[in-house]
């Protein structure tokens, strides 16, 4: 397989090149924690992961490249979606998944400074926006599922449901100083699944 056209940090190697992959992807999520988009260094990351900073520089080349390789690692091993059964029980699965993402310490601190980079660097905005998609995709079955089984009406839109259960906890974070627990995750699943029943996300015909 060739690799020549891809851009730094898409390929998807195996063995060593993995676990510098690995480290590198690990050492950029804290420093971007701690210290923001904004004071992000290819030689401090390299520093961090232990790997010469020769082999950063040329697998990533930039600091953007090396974002965007890091929200394609998250999107891959975010947990996958639940099935309860229920509307309502997957809405809740998938709230209560963000919930815990967001107050994790170092998760929370990490999508902090990647919305806030994703804000005035486009690149990172793009990949965000792929990161999510990717997410959305994923947790948009059960949704599916549900217009299938009769909870819902026939056109709602998926993606716009599972998108609907995210904003307010994402709101939550950015805009106040508040807990945000398992309470406030309910109640946005609660909210976008009756928004949903009521034809709140019918698709335009």
């Amino acid at each position: 397989m060739e690799f020549e056209d891809a851009e730094p940090g898409t390929m998807r190697p195996g063995g060593r090149t993995a676990r510098v992959r690995a480290a590198v992807l690990r050492a950029a999520g804290d420093a971007m924690a701690e210290g923001g988009f904004a004071h992000l260094d290819l030689a401090d990351i390299a520093r961090r992961a232990e790997v010469g900073k020769t082999t950063v520089y040329r697998r990533w080349g930039t600091v953007t490249s090396l974002v965007a390789d890091l929200l394609l690692d998250m999107a891959e091993q975010s947990v996958p979606r639940s099935e309860t059964g229920s509307l309502l029980g997957d809405l809740k699965a998938n709230a209560r998944l963000v919930q815990r993402t967001l107050t994790d310490p170092r998760q929370g601190a990490l999508f902090k400074a990647m919305i806030a980079a994703a804000a005035c660097d486009a690149r990172t905005a793009e990949a965000l926006h792929r990161f999510y998609d990717i997410r959305v995709r994923e947790w948009a079955p059960c949704v599916q599922q549900a217009v299938d089984r009769g909870e819902l009406p026939e056109g709602t839109d998926a993606h716009e449901v599972i998108r609907a259960v995210s904003a307010p906890l994402y709101y939550h974070l950015l805009t106040t100083g508040d807990r945000l627990d398992e309470a406030a995750a309910d109640q946005a699943a609660e909210a976008a699944a009756a928004a949903a029943r009521a034809g709140a996300y019918l698709r335009d015909a």
